[in-house]
């Protein structure tokens, strides 16, 4: 991408949506819709202009460090350290680092777990203009280091002591253990280099996919990507000094980003969650979680929390009206590609639940396969535009190519990236959000939605959480939560509002849904429970408990 996006974009006042804005988009493409939908084309799908105070993620940090040094930044296990605190810590460890022969670009691998040292290496490197590789030790195979690795080309892995023993072997790569090179006199006598130079262009970390169709592809994200999100309304969600942010999720998942910068460059404190969610969901202002891992968190030792926010799969309409409630609820939409979420809605109770708009300085479109504009109302896969987009692919070229393409509507060099979330523009210009392309599947012979028939489920009053997926050319299956969920009543609610062929041939009930080490649900275990029941082994779906580790989350 070249240029100013924001000047390109949005020349015209925050906000201001006429008619008049079309100027902005090359209207050649959308000569096939007609007059009114070219309008709605360009009227939903820019979000307002917005400028971010700070275009690096650290200059936001170091700003709060210096206009409020004692205030807490981060609270972890009963300890705490402070916003100068961290900051001269980041500062020596940078140093560390730029001896080691680390320099700007170059990546460094942050294999760890939640932790205040963990923050201190994720600064250190913005610092002095290298990215990090946020990954989970402990939960993500050897192998899988061992390839990203390999692949970034690392110097430096920082890491802490008990998770030595789940380090690869990585030959020509430094290993630090965080916390115990912090408590060294070598460290504590380091000097302290003050600011050094960045670019809102430069990489700030590269986040590896889950890798569940293959081998996972590290995305690039920019600081201009994050700063846009967790700097603006509304993806600030509010946070200012003073606010307490919980970390609630997986680091290599791209959703604890938005926890950690938006706490950290607005001036708020982190708490930095323990094995157990609530005890640190409860004392939380704000909450950024998966839909499932918010399923899991009792509302009545949260009623004092005044934001929530949800992504990275789809929200049941029951757990937004639960907490809604008593906070603000933002249900929000977006790929790691677009920078952890590229659209989003404050849900009102009662109302229809969508993904809402795209957010500051982004575009959304709805494209057929050709990638011609769909008409409004009309059903097609989301392409998402603007200051969201990343980088692409690490050492991916081809899938780059794929998946980033030229912004015909934009021009002057803008990407756009494919989401493959599908999805269709309300009358009032809101996205509801109709799965994933890969959802739709073929049911004898039928186009089949299956978030369709996870939705017709979950208006059950006994159903808290639903996921139907296909189990063969002819046949459905739906597992939900909790385990008392009464099955022919399931399939009755199918069968009265969606055809014959989505009602689903078997639904396996749990008191919670299995989940991945990113907080989404485990849909490869749960067509293997699914496998290993019609083999009528030892596992029933009435007797099983498929609950995640607490700390694989």
């Amino acid at each position: 991408m070249t240029g100013t996006l924001n000047s390109v974009l949005f020349p015209t006042a925050p906000n201001s949506r006429h008619l008049g804005n079309e100027r902005l988009f090359n209207l050649t493409p959308l000569s096939n819709l007609s007059a009114e939908d070219r309008r709605k084309f360009v009227l939903f799908g820019r979000g307002p202009q917005n400028t971010p105070a700070f275009t690096t993620l650290h200059r936001a940090f170091e700003y709060h460090a210096t206009t409020r040094p004692h205030a807490v930044a981060a609270m972890h296990g009963g300890r705490s350290i402070s916003y100068s605190d961290l900051n001269e810590k980041a500062e020596k460890l940078a140093t560390v680092l730029l001896q080691a022969g680390v320099k700007s670009g170059d990546s460094i691998g942050v294999f760890l777990t939640r932790s205040i040292p963990m923050l201190v290496g994720m600064f250190a490197c913005l610092k002095i203009g290298a990215n990090y590789v946020p990954q989970h030790a402990g939960v993500v195979p050897k192998t899988q280091l061992e390839h990203i690795a390999s692949l970034t080309r690392m110097k430096v892995v920082l890491t802490l002591s008990a998770h030595l023993s789940d380090m690869p072997e990585l030959p020509n790569v430094q290993l630090i253990a965080l916390d115990e090179l912090m408590k060294s006199f070598e460290f504590r006598a380091l000097p302290t280099s003050g600011r050094r130079p960045a670019n809102t262009n430069d990489t700030c970390f590269i986040l590896f996919t889950s890798g569940t169709t293959g081998t996972p592809n590290g995305v690039q994200v920019t600081h201009k990507n994050v700063c846009n999100i967790v700097l603006t309304a509304p993806g600030n969600l509010g946070i200012k000094p003073g606010s307490r942010v919980a970390q609630l999720l997986s680091i290599s998942f791209d959703m604890s980003a938005w926890e950690i910068y938006g706490a950290l460059c607005n001036g708020a404190t982190l708490l930095i969650r323990d094995k157990i969610i609530e005890h640190t969901a409860s004392n939380a202002d704000v909450i950024i979680a998966t839909p499932s891992v918010l399923a899991s968190i009792d509302t009545s030792v949260c009623q004092d929390a005044k934001v929530v926010a949800v992504a990275g799969e789809p929200c049941p309409q029951p757990l937004a009206e639960t907490w809604a409630a008593f906070c603000d609820f933002y249900n929000c939409c977006g790929p790691t590609e677009t920078t952890i979420v590229n659209t989003m809605k404050r849900y009102a109770p009662g109302s229809p639940l969508t993904i809402g708009t795209p957010t500051p300085n982004n575009t959304v479109y709805i494209l057929d396969e050709n990638l011609a504009p769909c008409a409004i109302g009309d059903v097609g896969e989301m392409w998402a535009g603007g200051i969201c987009v990343t980088k692409g692919y690490l050492a991916n070229v081809t899938l780059s190519q794929q998946r980033y393409r030229t912004d015909p509507y934009l021009g002057d060099g803008h990407v756009m990236f494919r989401t493959r979330d599908l999805g269709r523009w309300t009358e009032n210009g809101e996205l509801e959000h109709h799965g994933r392309t890969d959802d739709q599947v073929k049911i004898k012979g039928f186009r089949v939605e299956l978030d369709a028939i996870s939705t017709m489920i979950e208006r059950l009053p006994s159903c808290r959480q639903a996921v139907t997926l296909k189990v063969s050319d002819e046949h459905v299956a739906t597992f939900v939560a909790p385990i008392d969920v009464d099955e022919a009543l399931a399939k009755e609610q199918v069968s009265a509002h969606l055809p014959y062929y989505c009602v689903p041939t078997k639904i396996m009930t749990f008191d919670e849904l299995p989940l991945t080490p990113r907080g989404k649900v485990d849909k490869r275990k749960l067509l293997d429970l699914y496998n290993a029941s019609q083999r009528e082994t030892a596992l029933t779906p009435q007797s099983q408990t498929a609950t995640p580790s607490s700390e694989d989350v």
